[in-house]
Formats: structure tokens, sequence, C-alpha cells
């Protein structure tokens, strides 16, 4: 991964020049693997993000807005029963391994001095949250428990001695000389990236790939004098945080990856390079394992439909046959005398046509003459009665396939708390059965909570993530003279300029939020309309989210995710 030990050794040192003496106010744990600390240093608020999310796993100063659980979990009452109040007295490394040690000095529920450890391990999917009381070493709790059965070398459990994970007995890259280099590095043995990362402290598969990048040809005097160059600079604090948008991979770092040979966007920070780079992506995997299920009914319920609709389609045809059964009918009919039972079919005068053609008329060999003409008449009343049943049907059936074709998107753009809404709103279509709760005789009651935004010159933006969300928005919160916008024809979000006369720049900017938050993601000038709201309507019996709207205006945008995080954060 990306956040390696010299990565964690540069953030250590931001977030100790952040930090370092100020105080926690505040502590939340919004989902079961982070915690959010509001920490008041030099004046400052600042929102410290803990995660041991076994993908996304980090530490970092955030912007993010993160919704807190009605009644927070036990490892978050039990962090606030220790730290909240206390002040950071330091923030260190442990080495060069990815851990982050922050010295917190308080008092106690007896207003005694206690010292404690708050230590982050930022190992993947095993990735911990551990407070320590320090004068004993003692494991207080931790977010995640893991007992001797699981790893032999050390319990993480409350009541347990600390004990550091095993050491890797590599180099330290930052005191490595070019002859120590040669001395690690078998230049016979090829794959030098991999001998890099097996021999030096700290260094991730991607700084490796990089340092042999940078050494074009690589051999004994290429490679450590580009080791060394990257080394010198990155001990010293010179970096440039930057991700690296490769054709199929994209990467953060210290240093731009131009071994990716990709588009390099670069930050003022640490804090804010993670920003951006996890923009989305936790809160999504959240979202996958909260909503699967529903994503697999949406899923199971459009195809249905599309399956519903090609039969309708076909029995449609059929319809269109009914002329022809009727002349069977009446055909067989005038020409009895020559059927016989037994027949698979017939050549009869067809005494409607001008020429006196003849026609073949296949049979059912079981049936009479008479009955073989009955069931063509039959067969016509039936295909008559039904084309505009059918069309009705493929109506209905087609609306069903677009109402769960933009249910899909919104899965797809929802936040945890937007999937509950999407679920409430298919219990209500009747879609899915109830689940039984307890104490939320209230919940029905609750305005949904829209999405906020703020343009470039300081003009609200609301969006609505979800069909709840959008009937709320169009219809309740948003003012007649107010500006709505949608993709042109394209399943995505209700969003609403708070101003009767917006700028160009906002309408435009709306409009970028409008197609972020729609099916066309991923592609480029995409149609968004805009009206007033006066103008929106909501049909009767429309289903949830559905409107029609006139004297609309378009624009055409791309969606561009580093502006979207410039609004949400403003």
């Amino acid at each position: 991964m990306s956040f390696d030990g010299l990565f964690t050794r540069a953030i250590t040192n931001e977030l100790s020049s952040l930090l370092k003496g100020g105080r926690i106010n505040k502590i939340h744990q919004p989902y079961k693997n982070e915690i959010i600390l509001a920490v008041r240093a030099n004046g400052v608020n600042h929102k410290l993000l803990l995660s041991a999310h076994p993908s996304y796993s980090r530490v970092q100063i955030t912007n993010e807005q993160y919704d807190n659980p009605n009644e927070p979990p036990m490892f978050c009452m039990l962090l606030r029963k220790h730290l909240e109040g206390f002040i950071i007295e330091d923030i260190k490394q442990s080495g060069l391994d990815r851990m982050i040690v922050f010295e917190v000095k308080g008092r106690n529920e007896i207003g005694d001095i206690s010292y404690k450890q708050l230590i982050v391990e930022i190992m993947g999917r095993h990735s911990n949250i551990i407070i320590v009381d320090k004068n004993r070493n003692m494991i207080l709790d931790s977010i995640k428990h893991i007992s001797f059965a699981v790893n032999t070398h050390r319990a993480i459990m409350p009541g347990q001695e600390y004990i550091l994970p095993p050491q890797q007995e590599k180099q330290n890259p930052f005191e490595a000389q070019e002859e120590d280099i040669l001395m690690a590095i078998d230049f016979n043995a090829g794959k030098l990236d991999q001998q890099i990362v097996a021999n030096f402290a700290g260094v991730s598969p991607a700084l490796a790939k990089e340092i042999v990048f940078k050494a074009g040809l690589a051999n004994r005097a290429t490679l450590p004098e580009a080791f060394v160059s990257i080394m010198n600079n990155l001990k010293e604090h010179v970096y440039t945080p930057s991700i690296t948008y490769g054709k199929n991979k994209e990467a953060f770092y210290l240093i731009p990856l131009e071994h990716l040979n990709g588009e390099i966007k670069s930050y003022e920070s640490l804090s804010s390079l993670l920003d951006r780079y996890y923009f989305g992506k936790a809160e999504r995997d959240r979202v996958k394992q909260q909503g699967n299920d529903l994503e697999r009914l949406i899923v199971n319920e459009k195809e249905k439909n599309e399956k519903k609709i090609k039969k309708l389609h076909a029995t449609l045809e059929d319809a269109k046959k009914a002329e022809q059964f009727q002349l069977y009918g009446e055909l067989l009919t005038a020409n009895i005398y020559v059927v016989q039972k037994g027949m698979k079919d017939v050549t009869v005068v067809n005494y409607y046509d001008e020429d006196g053609a003849t026609i073949l008329i296949p049979l059912d060999p079981r049936k009479t003459p008479s009955e073989n003409a009955q069931r063509y008449f039959t067969k016509y009343q039936k295909a008559k009665n039904s084309v505009n049943i059918v069309k009705e049907q493929i109506q209905i059936a087609s609306e069903e396939v677009s109402y769960f074709d933009s249910l899909l998107q919104q899965v797809e753009a929802a936040s945890p708390k937007d999937i509950e809404e999407i679920r409430e709103e298919l219990i209500e279509g009747g879609y899915i059965r109830a689940r039984q709760k307890k104490g939320n005789k209230n919940k029905q009651n609750l305005k949904p909570l829209l999405e906020k935004y703020q343009s470039s010159d300081g003009t609200e933006i609301l969006v609505g993530k979800n069909n709840k969300q959008n009937d709320y928005l169009t219809n309740k919160a948003a003012a007649r003279d107010e500006i709505w916008l949608h993709t042109k024809d394209i399943p995505g979000s209700h969003v609403v300029i708070r101003s009767k006369e917006p700028s160009e720049e906002t309408i435009l900017e709306a409009a970028q939020i409008a197609a972020y938050f729609s099916k066309a993601r991923n592609s480029s000038s995409v149609p968004v309309d805009f009206t007033k709201v006066r103008h929106v309507k909501k049909p009767a019996g429309a289903k949830p989210g559905f409107v029609i709207y006139e004297q609309q205006q378009t624009v055409y945008v791309t969606p561009d995710e580093d502006l979207i995080l410039k609004l949400k954060n403003q």
C-alpha cells in the first residue's frame, strides 16, 4: 500500500506540527472501524480521523462530514471516559513501522494525573486502534480484539500487556549509503523493486518501483544514486504530496509516481491528499456491504421486468396476426366440406383475394373441422382484445425498469444513511418486507437529510441522493422561484440552487453536481436541464422521485470530482 513506513513518518510530522499541545474535546465513532477526535490546537479546531478499515486504514486530518450513530459503540464510550479533555503531549512513530502513537495526558475521574497512549497500527486488514495505560503498559481496550488463538506473538485484549508487533530487522533507508545498497541488492537475481522492499524498512512496492524507474537502466551505478537521492529528500521532508492517475491504477504518495505514466495532481498537505484520494472510497465500500441485499433485489426486479417486456412484445406480435386468424376461421367455415379430421393443413381458395389465389391453413389434426375453425375465431378474439392490455402492461413494465435503473444509480452514489432511506422506500412500495425494529416509532416523521454544497460565490446548493430526498427537496424544501436541475433523460439526483437569480458560474457548478450524482458520472459533455422549481410537477400516482418539467434550458458539463470535493468542503 502507498501508506508505507515513510509516508507514516511524514504524516506523523504533519500531525505533530498541527496537533501537539492540543486538547481532545469530543470523540465519535461513526463507523465500526473509524474514530473521529475533535482536537482544539493553536486556536484551530481539527478533525482527526483514525481508521482501522481493512482496505483504507490511515491517520489524517479530515474535512469530510461523518454521520454519528444515535448510540455510541462501547469502544467510543471508553475512549470518551479516558481521553476527553486530555492534552496531546506528543505524536511519534515507532521506528519506521506503520504505527503512530499519541501520547496524552489528563486527569482521571478522581483528579489524578493520568498518562495514556492511543496507538494506531496501520497494517491493512490487521489494522487496529488501541488505548493503553502508559504507566502499567496495559491495554484498556481496542477497536478489534485479537486473542492468542489468532496471534501467538501477542494478544490485543483488555487487560493484556501491550507488545509491539514483531520487528522485521530491515535496514534504515535514511542511513543507507551506496555501498550498503550494493551489498543488499543482487543485480543478477532481477526483480530489483522486490529486493528493495525486502531489505529496507518502510519502503512500499510503489516507492521501490519509482526508485528503479528513476534509475533508468538500473545497474550498480544508477540504482544506488537514485535510491540515495530520493531518500535524502524524504529524510529532510522535501516532498510533493501527489496522486498519480495511471491507465489502470491510481496511487498516492509523498512524491509523484512517474513510473505509472499518468496524470499527476499535487496537494498542499498530506491530509488534503488523503481526503481527495479516499473521497467516497471507504463510504462506497460500507454502502456495498450494507446495501448488498438491496442491490441484488433491485437488479433482480429490473431483469424480471425486462424479461416481461420481451414476452409482452412477443404477445403483441401475435396480436397483430388477429386479422389473419379471422381470415383462417372464415375460410375454414366456408370450405368445411373439404376438411377432414386428422389433416395437418389444407389449401383453399382465398375468396378475399381479387386474383383468387390459394392459401395454406395449418390445422390441429386432433380437432374436427368445425373445432379448427372455432379455434381460429377464439385466437382472433383473444388477440384483438389483448392489444390494448399488452401495450398498457409494456408501459407499466418500462416504468418499473426506469425506476429500478434510477435506484441502482442511487445505491451507487449513496451514503450509509441514504441506503436506509432507499430500503424504507422499497418497503413502502411493497418490494421487501419491513424489519421489526424497536424504538423507531417517530422515524417516519423525520425529514430526509439533504446533502449541502456551496458554490464559489457562496450560494447554497442542495442535493437529493435518493427518491425520498428528491421528493422532499423538490416538493417541500425548495422555493418556487429557486433553480432546479437534473440530468437530461439520465437517472440522477434532483439539485436545487437556493437562489432566484444565480450566476452563470453557480449554474455550471450545480450542473457539475447533478452530473456527478447521476448515471453519467464517468461521462463527458453530460446534458443537464435547469428550470425554476415552479415548472417542475409530480404526476398523480407517479413513482417516488419521478417528475415532469418544462421551460428548461440545457448546459453541458463534464463531472470533475476535485470540484465536487471543493464545493462540498466550502
